[in-house]
């Protein structure tokens, strides 16, 4: 029987625990055997600028769930063409790992949008989405889609963009962040002025 994985992706520029809640919450809520953190290289429908290099990225993911062994960080698409398409990830990882079924992790908010992914049809016809709320989007016309799995999961309106503001004007952002993942940031200097 094929293992049940969950692909979270995103920019995590940074991670903070508001991802993190969310991955739990999901996982305790579904029927997901693990959840993989998909770091992004350059999301195509967003600005590159305030982009933090990959490995950086990859090493706050790292060290944000070293302690969770249901949680792995997974750097896949540090080597597919650019711009990174979520529908060549899948079956890029399909073929990779036959004895896993992989399955999207997004939020209401993505789902609204989805008609802008490439090949989004192909996506919702072959993957399961485990979609979590997001305040003020209700997942659009494909909210009670065959494919689309609504998970209990808090509200949470933490950004990474919120934290990367506060972190240059000098602002203390340290409940926000995992602690290992706030030392390294501070360490760094990421996102300083």
């Amino acid at each position: 029987m094929q293992k049940k994985i969950g692909l979270y992706f995103g920019s995590f520029n940074p991670i903070h625990i508001g991802h993190l809640i969310i991955a739990e919450q999901i996982l305790t809520n579904s029927d997901l055997k693990e959840i993989w953190f998909v770091i992004s290289p350059h999301n195509p429908l967003k600005e590159r600028h305030s982009l933090l290099n990959d490995h950086h990225r990859l090493a706050l993911v790292r060290v944000a769930i070293d302690d969770n062994p249901a949680f792995r960080a997974c750097d896949i698409e540090f080597n597919l063409p650019k711009p990174s398409y979520t529908i060549h990830t899948l079956v890029n990882l399909e073929s990779k790992y036959p004895n896993h079924q992989f399955c999207l992790i997004m939020g209401s908010d993505n789902l609204n949008v989805i008609t802008k992914w490439f090949n989004y049809e192909q996506i919702l016809d072959n993957y399961n989405i485990y979609v979590y709320p997001r305040p003020g989007f209700d997942g659009g016309e494909f909210a009670k889609h065959h494919s689309i799995i609504w998970v209990d999961a808090p509200l949470i309106e933490i950004s990474s963009s919120y934290i990367r503001n506060s972190i240059a004007s000098g602002k203390q952002v340290r409940y926000l962040l995992p602690p290992k993942v706030n030392e390294y940031i501070e360490e760094m200097h990421f996102y300083e002025k």
